[in-house]
């Protein structure tokens, strides 16, 4: 006989498991997470904010390969190896991309790369007779090819995941602690508590929710951690609401009865015996507010007051590419597009799956 499982717990993992869309979301999140962290390593440019620019060869197509001849510099890196992994690699070396080059002793003669049958400028370089020149022009592939200042596209995406991807953490454990709190506080004594905070989730909840991460960001100053504040200090109410609903449900059953008369403090009665027992709920909207933290965050780097340039960001990339959809380029802006809406789709959808696991009447 097949053992049957012994808790609640296993039951809804039992039925998440069985939602095939809300595991494979929950496998391409933890892919999105590792690509965030690990970008550096991963990306072919692995400079910092992957910003190596190359203007002769902007706007490039997917799949474009030229020859890059690297110019090493005197200046010499005292970057740790953890700090070089996880933001990127201070780069001294100078790159010039070329449409040939010829070798002759300790100099290089080489054409600068020109675009629409442009012929390039010949310029030559003398180096010391102990260096060898081989190792300095190499033939470099753009995946998704390049953006309008010539820096690689795949690179980008890859270190803008961990803006769309932290964000959403960072957002939603500030809503968290902040509704979870101010919900505890107006469903479990009522009264006045209940109308002033019920009163502050009311006024902010009538503000537009861009309008208000605009006044915040604007008052906190523009920058990385200022966008992650100021999306999650307007994601509150809906948790505080939700936990507020279901506290003044939960605090009249009898295991509250009973753990009040036992004596037990207030404190203990709601983190202790209620939360635990509404958790549910708030797990389902969190994942919401991670898809609608992310969007919002896009929003922002598209209206120029979300990560700051030379940072990357997927709706940094859209903002400076969306024009290029009608010049014939539309990848340029889809690419970061389909991005934002596969992470956003991937929340959703594990949202639906965990619903319906901590769904107990199903």
């Amino acid at each position: 006989m097949s053992s049957q499982p012994s808790s609640l717990k296993q039951l809804a993992l039992q039925k998440f498991k069985r939602n095939f869309w809300g595991v494979f979301s929950l496998y391409f999140i933890i892919m999105v997470g590792l690509v965030s962290v690990f970008a550096y390593v991963m990306a072919p440019d692995n400079s910092k904010y992957a910003n190596q620019m190359h203007l002769s060869i902007h706007s490039k197509k997917p799949g474009f390969k030229v020859d890059i001849l690297t110019i090493p510099s005197q200046l010499k890196s005292r970057q740790s190896l953890v700090d070089e992994i996880f933001f990127g690699k201070e780069i001294y070396d100078t790159e010039i991309p070329v449409s040939n080059h010829q070798i002759l002793g300790n100099t290089i003669k080489y054409t600068e790369y020109a675009s629409d049958g442009i012929t390039g400028e010949e310029k030559a370089i003398v180096l010391k007779p102990d260096n060898t020149f081989n190792p300095y022009v190499k033939s470099k592939i753009f995946y998704f090819g390049t953006d309008k200042y010539g820096r690689d596209l795949l690179s980008r995406i890859l270190v803008g995941a961990r803006i769309s991807f932290f964000i959403g953490f960072v957002a939603v454990f500030i809503s968290l602690i902040i509704g979870i709190f101010m919900g505890s506080l107006a469903g479990y004594f009522g009264g006045k508590t209940d109308a002033i905070i019920m009163w502050i989730i009311n006024v902010t909840w009538s503000i537009p929710t861009l309008l208000l991460v605009i006044a915040i960001t604007l008052a906190l100053g523009k920058g990385f951690w200022q966008v992650f504040i100021a999306v999650g200090l307007t994601m509150w109410v809906e948790v505080a609401r939700v936990v507020r609903g279901q506290i003044i449900s939960a605090k009249e059953m009898q295991y509250v009865t009973a753990a009040r008369a036992l004596g037990f403090s207030d404190y203990r009665i709601i983190t202790k015996h209620i939360l635990p027992n509404i958790m549910a709920p708030v797990i389902v909207i969190s994942a919401a507010n991670f898809a609608a933290a992310i969007l919002i965050e896009s929003g922002l780097s598209f209206l120029g007051i979300g990560a700051q340039p030379p940072m990357a960001s997927w709706g940094a990339m859209i903002k400076d590419h969306y024009n290029y959809i009608i010049l014939g380029k539309p990848y340029l802006a889809i690419i970061p597009g389909l991005c934002i809406m596969s992470l956003v789709m991937s929340f959703m959808l594990i949202g639906n799956a965990l619903r319906d696991a901590l769904d107990v009447k199903s």
